[in-house]
């Protein structure tokens, strides 16, 4: 008999065991606990910041808590060096402001930076950069800050974002500078067409990136990849406007780690400047580019659907002229469909000292005012089939 009266007993503390070590399995930090206010008025950085310290030190996996409302933040670094919690989630159900007045964070870089840091996740939300005042400045050609990325990621490791809606940034809308390991889905990133330097996302010196079913409109590029970037994976993006999804620029250093193993399928552009772009400047370098995929993608009004430029120059004067040192191969370009906003859709225009190789054109149809596109190539060498245009420039 005692055994069937401790046994209720016995199972409930067992239960309460299980629910007390769920709650420290992962532990809620809500960040009004620690000051914040939603009013999109009062600065909220510190509370931020204590939530994130709170969160840092707990020895298992924690979840930091944005409810609904606006939180105006200032500059918010998050630096992960001393954190025992390998597995950070910022819920995000609210909208983080940035100051209107752009002096305050323009001239520092990163509006919200992440410093070495492992398995962190940002869930939902929106970051809105408040650029507007900036660009304006800049557009009038006035002296100006720089301007700040809105979300930047330094040394980390094992990054996720999902969900995430970014808009008027200043400058760039995200960054990942010397990560290995992140994955980015469902994020919206919107700016105007004329608002200058918002590149979408921007990969520096990172690997093992995946971007997927995302929707990027900005001022510049909606991808860019610089120097030192491998093993990246872009598929499912709606890019327009902007200048589209570019490799470089590439080449200003003489001595510049390459591109390798990147793959962008099953995309669309609309209206950009650019469709797939490889960009670089025409000056020595030891770097390059190489095995490279361009699969399933559609173009829609595109100024340059498929272009290869190593004579990159924007603006006007003290162009270097000289061959790019950019070692550019292996580049495939597999169904690209639709239509061209000019007569030349395809462009090749490769280093003279270095010239393209392995190029690769595989059932490329591009149209101009219902007439197949023109393609125009210089020091490029590779093979094409399935070809709208009647003849390919490629040297074979």
């Amino acid at each position: 008999m005692s055994y069937i009266i401790l046994f209720p007993l016995i199972l409930m503390n067992i239960i309460i065991f299980l629910f007390n070590s769920s709650i420290a399995a992962n532990s809620m930090y809500n960040v009004q606990s620690y000051g914040a206010k939603s009013d999109g008025k009062s600065d909220s950085s510190k509370a931020f910041i204590s939530a994130w310290t709170a969160a840092c030190a707990s020895s298992s996996a924690a979840t930091i808590y944005v409810p609904k409302g606006s939180y105006l933040l200032s500059n918010a670094y998050f630096y992960g060096q001393t954190c025992k919690s390998n597995a950070i989630t910022i819920n995000i159900e609210g909208t983080l402001v940035a100051p209107s007045d752009y002096n305050v964070i323009g001239k520092s870089g990163n509006w919200i930076k992440f410093e070495r840091v492992n398995g962190v996740s940002i869930v939902g939300g929106t970051l809105d950069g408040q650029g507007t005042g900036l660009w304006t400045c800049k557009n009038s050609g006035k002296g100006c800050p720089k301007g700040a990325t809105t979300l930047a990621f330094y040394n980390s490791n094992d990054i996720a974002i999902s969900g995430l809606t970014s808009q008027d940034s200043q400058m760039f809308h995200i960054l990942l500078d010397r990560c290995h390991n992140a994955k980015l889905q469902g994020v919206k990133i919107s700016a105007p067409g004329n608002s200058p330097n918002t590149d979408g996302i921007h990969l520096q010196s990172s690997s093992d990136v995946t971007i997927l079913n995302s929707q990027i409109g900005t001022g510049d590029d909606c991808i860019s990849i610089g120097p030192g970037n491998s093993n990246l994976w872009f598929e499912n993006i709606a890019c327009g406007p902007g200048h589209g999804i570019s490799i470089g620029s590439l080449g200003w250093e003489m001595q510049e780690a390459g591109v390798q193993n990147v793959t962008v399928k099953t995309s669309s552009f609309t209206g950009t400047e650019n469709g797939v772009r490889v960009k670089t400047w025409a000056r020595p370098s030891n770097g390059f580019v190489r095995n490279v995929l361009f699969q399933h993608v559609v173009m829609n009004n595109v100024e340059n659907p498929i272009i290869i430029d190593q004579n990159y120059c924007p603006g006007s004067g003290n162009c270097p002229e000289q061959g790019s040192g950019i070692k550019v191969s292996d580049i495939t370009y597999d169904d690209v469909h639709g239509t061209s906003a000019t007569e030349v859709a395809v462009k090749f225009d490769c280093s003279k000292t270095n010239p393209c190789n392995g190029i690769k054109l595989l059932d490329v149809k591009l149209s101009y005012k219902d007439h197949p596109a023109e393609a125009s190539c210089v020091n490029a060498g590779g093979m094409a089939s399935g070809l709208q245009q009647p003849t390919s420039c490629l040297q074979v």
